[in-house]
């Protein structure tokens, strides 16, 4: 009896072990402005980044991974509910209209609420920039157990705020700030007078506690960085933007101030992605763990530095706001010890709405429906016959003018404005820096991506081409 005992108890703790086994913890780490160009594994050359190449080299290195959009909210909205810009709720920054516009609804269903659903406990640290804690999409209200961070994406500009957001409650900082003499997207910023919390810092350190604190139970973490992103108020009243402590190994190189402060903020997220890959192993969890690293949108050009010392787009055409590969063509890095295959490179065509298929595959979770997402989770474990494709991606852009884009396959189509302009062709495989536009001698492939841009854009209210009434 007391043997069949054991047995039964053997038995359910095995299969405890292999739900949990099988459950990985989720680390999604986002940069900010980050560019294609901008990590030694994607062929930078200026600024350093050791620890990211050695994740690259020990994990996989997506070459084709877009983010949801060319900014900041509707990316990360892409990301969180697995809809295309066609379909999402938050479709760009709201500016200075209704910030009600940029945040979710109640009926959105995020990432975080899937895996919650799962047995995940969920933490948000970081940007958030989609509601405040008041409204339907604070993340309190979507799925998120713990949040640390700044709700407002212009607060988000400065390093040095004189609070940041815990759960529900302001924590004051002890930096002092000068504000700018406008607000802009439902709040003013400024720039930092007296510099003595950096919030970069902070956020590595509450990450690490909570990847400690949770360390037994199955867990996601969103990482929701602010580095590199300018202090766009900071760059307009003092002409740098670059926030940072100090400028680390560039300090004595001969270069603006601005041009150190964009190279150091990159090295420094970079030795603190490193320091939380070393916190998982000394936990040792890192096995249990699979960590995803990418960027919101292409790389800015808002500190005052200079584009042309670091080349951050690499061999892509464009920075942030373009519908160009380098406005959306992200660089991106998975790593799982045991589970990937170090050293591995993936030409596989994906995109942020993909990590909502990816997560609850991976957790066991059933997907919301009306998504546009594709788990890659046979990717990672290197069962690329498995892997299943998109149609096409699709993105839209309501600034300037307005714009849409289509990738299938080899093809590459913008048009701009948007439903109504012109549409330009590309032939990726041989054209990645997208200078020869061959819409002329492709009639029938210009049909179908215009066919596909009409049918992806679902009409949204909140949402018309700036300059346009809303209705």
């Amino acid at each position: 009896m007391y043997r069949l005992l054991l047995a039964t108890l053997t038995i359910v703790a095995c299969a405890g072990m292999c739900r949990a086994a099988d459950r990985p913890n989720m680390i999604f780490i986002l940069a900010d402005d980050l560019g294609y160009g901008d990590l030694g594994c994607f062929g930078q050359t200026v600024i350093q980044t050791p620890r990211l190449d050695q994740m690259a080299a020990e994990g996989m290195r997506f070459t084709q991974f877009y983010a949801g959009n060319t900014v900041c909210a509707p990316s990360r909205s892409v990301l969180m509910t697995g809809q295309h810009m066609g379909h999402t709720h938050v479709r760009g920054n709201a500016g200075g209209e209704n910030m009600l516009v940029q945040s979710l609804r109640d009926e959105d269903v995020t990432v975080a609420e899937v895996l919650k659903s799962a047995g995940y406990t969920n933490a948000l640290i970081g940007k958030w920039g989609l509601g405040e804690f008041d409204q339907p999409g604070s993340p309190l209200r979507q799925g998120f157990d713990r949040f640390f961070g700044y709700l407002n994406q212009v607060h988000a500009h400065n390093y040095y705020p004189e609070f940041l957001w815990s759960n529900k409650t302001k924590m004051p900082l002890r930096n002092e700030v000068k504000r700018a003499d406008r607000s802009y997207g439902g709040f003013t910023g400024g720039a930092a007078t007296k510099r003595v919390d950096y919030t970069h810092d902070l956020f590595v350190e509450e990450a690490r506690q909570f990847i400690g604190n949770h360390r037994s139970e199955p867990f996601f973490l969103y990482l929701a960085l602010t580095i590199p992103h300018a202090n766009n108020e900071g760059t307009r009243m003092t002409g740098d933007g670059a926030d940072v402590p100090d400028y680390g190994i560039y300090a004595d190189h001969d270069w603006p101030s601005q041009d150190k402060g964009q190279a150091a903020m990159i090295t420094r997220m970079d030795g603190d992605v490193g320091r939380i890959l070393d916190h998982l192993r000394e936990l040792e969890i890192d096995e249990n763990t699979l960590v995803v690293f990418s960027s919101d949108n292409g790389a800015h050009d808002e500190a005052g530095h200079n584009l042309d010392r670091f080349d951050p787009s690499g061999p892509l055409r464009g920075t942030k706001r373009a519908l160009y590969e380098g406005g959306i063509r992200v660089p991106t890095i998975a790593w799982w010890p045991g589970s990937i295959a170090p050293g591995t490179t993936s030409d596989h065509i994906g995109y942020f709405g993909d990590w909502m298929a990816t997560a609850a595959e991976l957790a066991g979770a059933d997907t919301p429906k009306n998504i546009d997402s594709i788990s890659f989770a046979p990717t990672l474990k290197g069962m690329p016959e498995k892997q299943k494709e998109h149609e096409y991606l699709y993105w839209e852009f309501y600034e300037q003018g307005s714009r849409q884009a289509v990738r299938f396959g080899k093809w590459k189509a913008i048009r701009q404005p948007m439903t109504t302009g012109e549409i330009e062709l590309f032939d990726l495989s041989i054209d990645l820096g997208e200078s020869n536009n061959i819409a002329g001698k492709h009639a029938d492939v210009v049909m179908r991506a215009g066919k596909m841009m009409d049918e992806a854009h679902a009409p949204h209210t909140n949402w018309q081409p700036r300059g346009q009434t809303r209705k």
